[in-house]
């Protein structure tokens, strides 16, 4: 089997690679190892915490026991499905701020500064304001990915935004526009009621033209003769295969596959591969360095009226759902329910948000287990840019077993400081004015918890990640030690082979990684075309002209 291109991983970027080397005529084959994404609980919205939780679906990756969390293995779902994890995910679309590219520029990623990503996050989108506003100019109209705004009928979404409004802070209309922070309508990637991810916007449509070929194997490693990547190893019906190369091999496997796949292939750092009998082909110790996520907590309020999603918390009213949802894609179930969010900064000084919140009608966790209280709605919060820096290294050289991941959540003294305050601001919102007629008292963490000692323990045991790994094949400058990739994407020290997928964001970007992964794999395929960049955007982001002295 060989193809001119050869990519590992049908997820947000493979797909959005596959669709663009497709249409320019080029022949393709993608390799996943999981099944199909058909069926409700992948399709249907608001069935989110389902397939995340679903072992056909996931990958299943635990963290190691976390020091700083009392020992707690916190879940890392991956997408193991057509699809990957925008397939799983919570179809939040956020592209991030201008300033979190202008930072990879300065990190040494040369052309992927914000006036660079702009006009992709443009190509690709085909946005939906369904009559509520936003920032057209800002925005594409004619790209693959479907991105809408949910209806917004529940009084609670609108009362979060006053109530933002009402403690001072800015509003803004689309903070995927021109204005990042503030409170207003949050965006999703669904369409026409159904989950609008990777696959349905990018694979189905590539596979139509002929030149797509999908493979369901398990990649075990990259084939490298004379320092060029010429293959792919793979498993496939429990016999080895070699899935050949004309032109390149590009990993899009996740922040946590795509560093064990380069590690299994003799690309990482030499002592540790020298440990699992690995022969070095280039020693590269950022493999599997640098790994970030967003660690948030749910400050949940019970609700004084019956208005919340509580009331279709039950077996027939989930059933009507269901029903309504399968037969005509509209209702409830056609809505992720995030349709409400704020973007602040924890304090004077910050040049940009560094505080998202997603606002949700419903006390709920993401197993799906609801709030004992019965009604209740809650924000979801915590720090965006954590100091702390974990890793994802080997477990075996057995492609099989799971690696090792290490996330080191809470290691910085300033991490504390920052979840602190995102949770005394949180409370804050919620106790302004437009909440008054809907709040009845705090149910997580509850009030009895107000100092700094009593806040690091509730922290400390109801943390949890927001699933948004990345960092782990850090894009940076040829001649960077610590860098995996060049701002080509193409893998240092190997030729013929590139990583792109959110493993090579040089720092985690402000918000859901979902927008920003498809991007890379946007511009990526423009690399992998030869094609000269798009030309680079002149728009003016705002940012807060009182950031220096005020917080608000």
């Amino acid at each position: 089997m060989k193809a001119e291109f050869v990519i590992v991983g049908a997820g947000s970027a493979g797909c959005a690679m596959a669709y663009r080397l497709a249409m320019a005529g080029r022949r393709v084959i993608v390799i996943e190892h999981g099944g199909t994404d058909a069926g409700p609980f992948i399709q249907m919205p608001a069935a989110l915490s389902y397939p995340m939780n679903m072992k056909r679906y996931d990958w299943g990756y635990k963290s190691e026991p976390e020091p700083h969390l009392g020992g707690r293995e916190l879940v890392c779902p991956r997408g193991k499905v057509i699809g990957g994890s925008s397939s799983i995910n919570g179809m939040v679309y956020v592209r991030g701020h201008a300033k979190d590219f202008d930072h990879w520029e300065e990190a040494g990623a040369q052309g992927w500064a914000y006036a660079d990503v702009l006009p992709y996050f443009k190509r690709m989108e085909n946005w939906h304001s369904g009559g509520h506003g936003g920032d057209p100019a800002w925005r594409g109209t004619d790209g693959p990915l479907h991105v809408s705004r949910g209806t917004r009928k529940n009084p609670l979404f609108e009362a979060f935004v006053r109530a933002g409004e009402q403690a001072g802070y800015q509003v803004t209309d689309d903070y995927n526009g021109q204005q990042q922070e503030g409170f207003g309508p949050m965006e999703q990637t669904v369409w026409k009621g159904r989950r609008w991810s990777a696959a349905n916007a990018y694979l189905r449509p590539a596979q139509k033209t002929g030149n797509v070929e999908l493979v369901q194997a398990l990649a075990q490693r990259v084939v490298i003769e004379n320092g060029r990547a010429t293959g792919v190893e793979v498993l496939r019906g429990g016999k080895r295969e070699v899935i050949e190369a004309e032109r390149e091999v590009v990993l899009a496997a996740s922040s946590i596959n795509s560093p064990k796949l380069l590690m299994l292939s003799g690309i990482g750092d030499g002592a540790h591969l020298a440990e699992h009998g690995i022969d070095v082909v280039a020693d590269r110790p950022g493999v599997g360095a640098n790994l970030q996520d967003h660690l948030e907590m749910y400050i949940q309020m019970a609700a004084s009226q019956p208005i919340t999603l509580y009331k279709h918390w039950n077996i027939f009213s989930k059933a009507v759902i269901g029903a309504q949802w399968l037969f005509t894609k509209t209702g409830m179930g056609a809505s992720n329910q995030f349709e409400s969010a704020g973007f602040i900064r924890s304090k004077a000084g910050v040049p940009y948000p560094d505080i998202q919140f997603h606002f949700l009608p419903i006390a709920v966790r993401y197993d799906g287990q609801a709030a004992a209280e019965g009604h209740g709605f809650q924000a979801h919060t915590g720090p965006m840019r954590s100091r702390s820096r974990g890793s994802v290294t080997l477990r075996s050289a057995d492609p099989k077993d799971d690696p090792k991941i290490r996330f080191n959540y809470m290691s910085h003294p300033e991490d504390w400081e920052e979840f602190r305050t995102c949770i005394r601001l949180t409370r804050e919102i919620f106790a302004q004015e437009a909440f008054k007629p809907f709040v009845k008292h705090e149910i997580q963490p509850g009030a009895a918890y107000q100092t700094d000692a009593e806040l690091d323990e509730v922290i400390r045991e109801h943390a949890e990640s927001a699933y948004h790994p990345c960092g782990t094949c850090r894009m940076g400058r040829a001649d960077d030690r610590g860098a995996v990739v060049d701002p080509q994407a193409r893998v240092i020290g190997v030729d013929g082979l590139r990583v792109a997928d959110s493993s090579i964001f040089p720092r985690i970007t402000n918000g859901n990684l979902n927008a920003p992964s498809i991007m890379v794999g946007e511009k990526v395929s423009d690399l992998l075309l030869g094609l000269d960049p798009l030309a680079r955007s002149n728009d003016e982001p705002w940012n807060h002209p009182d950031w220096e002295t005020a917080q608000r």
